[in-house]
């Protein structure tokens, strides 16, 4: 018998009212995501993939079609707790430590002062930022920021993670320590992961599926289940197989502007 999809979206559609008339932001989207994926979004500006991360969360309404969040609908999946948000800034305030910024969602969700303690502990560990606890935001590089902000999606231990090209504002080589970064998180943490990125050779390198995405109205023109190994050192992006699949979302990429 094989497993319900974590993620699920069936026809999805949803198109925005404008004062400019209707905007097509999702188009007959049909997606399955199974436990554990790490799946990446990658497209065009304007195609979509932030809006079907913003639909999987709860924050957007489809208009058409069905999504269910596991085996839930996305509002049940938020109240829920299924899910932890990355977004692109790490907005985190700039008057909490470190530690109370991974707090915060722990406090709304009323874990005792014992709890919160170890969680904090815990995903500081996880993210390597232990003993930066009591630092404050400005005194952390842009990295580490984010690396904090992933503490804080992963602070109340949510199985699914939604990332919103979370390092799409570093440099080159900050992102691509953070990108081997995540993949040890990922190992580590068995989690389901829904990453959106613009970059080829940042969705190649991280996913286990890659859904390219075409411009507005927002379809899937492609998705390609990765032939890498689990264990990814930053050299196998030199390796035939890599290449290949980096060509395949390239190649997926322009048919889907021909398209459109």
């Amino acid at each position: 018998m094989t497993a319900q999809p974590v993620i699920r979206a069936k026809d999805l559609n949803l198109t925005f009212q404008t004062n400019d008339g209707p905007v097509h932001a999702l188009k007959d989207v049909d997606l399955d995501v199974s436990k554990g994926e790490f799946v990446s979004f990658i497209g065009p500006s304007g195609c979509g993939k932030t809006t079907f991360l913003r639909c999987v969360a709860g924050l957007e309404t489809p208009t058409g079609g069905s999504l269910t969040v596991d085996g839930m609908t996305p509002d049940e999946a938020r109240k829920a707790r299924a899910y932890g948000y990355v977004f692109q800034a790490a907005g985190l305030y700039p008057w909490r430590t470190i530690g109370g910024n991974i707090r915060l969602p722990l406090e709304i969700m009323g874990y005792s002062s014992s709890e919160k303690a170890r969680r904090v502990k815990e995903t500081l560990e996880l993210v390597d930022l232990a003993g930066f606890e009591k630092k404050y935001p400005w005194q952390l590089s842009g990295g580490m920021q984010q690396r904090a902000s992933i503490a804080r999606a992963l602070s109340f231990d949510a199985p699914i993670l939604l990332m919103d090209e979370p390092f799409g504002a570093l440099d080159e080589i900050v992102r691509d320590r953070l990108n081997e970064e995540l993949l040890k998180l990922w190992d580590r943490t068995q989690k389901t992961m829904l990453f959106v990125t613009h970059s080829i050779p940042e969705a190649v390198y991280l996913s286990t599926k890659i859904v390219v995405m075409s411009p507005r109205p927002g379809r899937i023109s492609d998705v390609i289940d990765s032939p890498l190994p689990k264990e990814r050192p930053l050299d196998i992006r030199d390796s035939r197989e890599f290449i290949e699949v980096a060509h395949r979302v390239r190649e997926g990429l322009r048919a889907g502007m021909e398209v459109a």
